[in-house]
């Protein structure tokens, strides 16, 4: 009897190929319309790993100034002035709030702008954008100038009657300051009036040929900072001193809620000017008078000072600001290599002026109680990128 063959298959072959087409066909149909959804209603549902990394925020955050109303607005589209955020954010990080707070602690946290950074003929919504601008970065005091290369940035009869013509050559609109003003104690803020260059000229002011033909600069050529050729107006001559004194009472007359005036180490006498003449004390004589004059006319205006140290004031400048009756004074700490000796000066007076390219100073100087106050000049010639970058340090 033959053996019997074992079944080495599954029986396929037995099976008809039309029952086969017929299966599948029918599970085509069922993968097609089947509702797989209905499959996640009998699985538990599935959580996200608690060691999941949060994502940084890209919210902005934004410095308020003290005493103002913190209200959120939307995003404006850019029109080519930053977009203006009323609403200071505060940052999740515990280090970047506690910079933000030591920030905050300075009593006046200010920029400065050239005579020429916010008139050019701007108009009204434009400079109130800008100081807005500068609120939001965190800034509460506006120092801009005014006065520079012997002549105003307003329309002054002083200078009409002394010179014959109104103001610098520059298309501003007759109410650029009185908007600034406002907007900025709209804004909580502080309007400095700059006296950029004071008693110093060069060959581009327009009273530079006048100045010449009536012998009213100091003989030589004061050569402070290199690159730079400046010729000194001379106080000694009642002419030119009484000029001074007329535009400083002018000024806080027709703008008497300006904040302060400001004066910088512009004001004083290069030791490196030929002769031997000491003008110390005729200088603090005029400095004098001329704030005497103007507190005259508005009590409330400070006269506040950005300078050398008081030594190097006096040795190298013929200032001897100690002895001028300032309200304020500020330090000049322009000189990396000797920052930590100016700080030991102005630990005794308002506060340091740096430039923007000493913010990694910063923090440090936020960290030092004993500096009250910080002054931010924008060496590059670009204030708002310099306040977006004061913003960005303390962050």
């Amino acid at each position: 009897m033959p053996p019997k063959k074992e079944n080495n298959g599954c029986g396929c072959s037995s099976i008809p190929i039309s029952f086969i087409i017929v299966l599948l066909g029918i599970g085509y149909w069922g993968f097609t319309h089947f509702d797989f959804r209905k499959i996640s209603q009998l699985l538990p549902t599935m959580q996200p790993p608690a060691t999941l990394t949060p994502q940084k925020s890209t919210a902005p955050l934004l410095t308020p100034v003290p005493g103002q109303v913190e209200t959120a607005v939307s995003p404006q589209k850019s029109s080519g002035t930053p977009a203006i955020a009323q609403a200071p954010l505060r940052s999740s990080s515990p280090k970047a709030s506690l910079t933000q707070a030591l920030w905050e602690k300075k009593l006046i946290r200010g920029i400065y702008l050239s005579r020429y950074q916010a008139t050019n003929n701007a108009d009204e919504q434009t400079i109130r954008q800008r100081v807005r601008y500068y609120h939001s970065q965190g800034i509460n005091t506006i120092i801009h100038g005014v006065w520079g290369n012997g002549c105003t940035m307003y329309k002054s009869e002083v200078m009409q009657q002394t010179l014959g013509y109104q103001s610098c050559p520059n298309q501003f609109r007759d109410q650029w300051l009185d908007w600034l003003i406002d907007e900025a104690h709209k804004q909580g803020m502080q309007v400095h009036a700059y006296f950029e260059k004071g008693i110093k000229i060069d060959k581009n002011s327009p009273i530079f040929d006048l100045a010449i033909s009536k012998r009213w600069l100091v003989p030589g050529v004061d050569k402070t900072y290199t690159g730079i050729d400046q010729y000194v107006l001379d106080m000694d001559i009642p002419e030119v001193a009484n000029f001074f004194r007329k535009i400083s009472v002018e000024f806080v007359q027709k703008y008497p809620t300006i904040d302060a005036v400001q004066w910088d180490d512009y004001l004083g006498y290069y030791a490196g000017l030929p002769g031997k003449e000491d003008r110390t004390a005729r200088l603090t004589k005029f400095v004098q008078q001329m704030r005497s004059d103007m507190k005259k006319a508005n009590p409330t205006v400070s006269f506040d000072l950005c300078h050398h140290n008081p030594y190097w004031g006096k040795r190298y400048f013929a200032a001897d600001w100690q002895n001028w009756g300032v309200d304020r004074v500020f330090i000049q700490t322009y000189n990396d290599a000797n920052l930590n000796q100016e700080l030991n000066y102005a630990k005794h007076y308002a506060g340091v002026a740096i430039t923007d390219q000493q913010l990694y100073r910063l923090k440090s100087l936020l960290k030092n109680t004993e500096i009250k106050s910080i002054l931010v000049f924008p060496s590059s010639g670009k204030p708002e990128e310099a306040a977006a970058l004061v913003r960005k340090t303390i962050q």
